[in-house]
């Protein structure tokens, strides 16, 4: 009886659109509950139980969706990219293993964000890479003015390979992450305070005169400032 009139709450009489399950299902599916978790939810809201089969069935029709939005053709210019690759885990049928997420966000000529794609692999690889930035530009990216990325070795190369004109920046979170490996714990606030004032200058004369002051004040790890010669200024050029 309680299962009747939960069901018939939720999808009235001689009606056939499950859309108020299906949508509560893949967004529950989307946070990462796993099917179990799933059906356990929808039986202690609705009080009937829904099995995997059924949220497999339901999951499963958002994927010519998701593989429309993969393959879209994209803007033919971007002024600015950022791409990084984050580790997460992944349920493949009743397994679970961490997988490589590739991810590239860039801003249109107007200014909006767009997210160019996603990718999974098991590692990251410049091999890799280079299959997405020649994947980007196959729908239609035909130039990008800067792209901001971590220090994965043969990144840069395969950005320039297929976008030779790209100014190529080091992101700066990686950058603050990389060299405060060189200095104690006791000095990451004053250190990261005096670093931004480096990359936050008004100008590459400001940035210049600021990062003379960086060197002299924490000269005492060579290896921190290091990691600070290698970054790339907007303009193109390196301190």
């Amino acid at each position: 009886m309680i299962v009747t009139v939960h069901l018939n709450q939720l999808i009235p009489k001689r009606k056939r659109d499950v859309s108020a399950i299906e949508d509560k299902v893949i967004s529950m599916y989307a946070r990462g509950m796993s099917q179990r978790d799933i059906s356990s939810t929808i039986e202690d809201i609705y009080g009937f139980s829904v099995s995997h089969e059924m949220i497999s069935d339901i999951t499963d029709t958002v994927l010519p969706d998701l593989e429309e939005w993969q393959s879209r053709p994209l803007s033919n210019c971007y002024p600015f990219v950022f791409v990084d690759c984050l580790y997460t885990t992944v349920r493949n049928d009743y397994e679970t293993k961490k997988y490589a997420v590739y991810t590239m966000l860039g801003y249109t000529m107007e200014g909006k964000k767009d997210i160019l794609g996603l990718w999974l692999n098991e590692m990251e690889s410049k091999h890799k890479w280079m299959q997405i930035f020649d994947e980007i530009k196959a729908r239609g990216v035909e130039d990008i003015f800067f792209i901001s990325m971590d220090g994965v070795s043969g990144l840069e190369d395969g950005a320039r390979a297929i976008f030779p004109q790209v100014i190529v920046q080091r992101c700066i979170v990686h950058l603050i992450r990389n060299s405060i490996k060189y200095v104690p714990s006791k000095d990451y606030k004053p250190f990261t305070a005096a670093l931004k004032k480096v990359y936050s200058a008004p100008s590459l004369k400001a940035c210049h005169s600021a990062f003379e002051s960086f060197q002299q004040q924490w000269s005492a790890y060579p290896g921190a400032i290091d990691v600070s010669k290698r970054k790339r200024l907007p303009c193109g050029t390196t301190i």
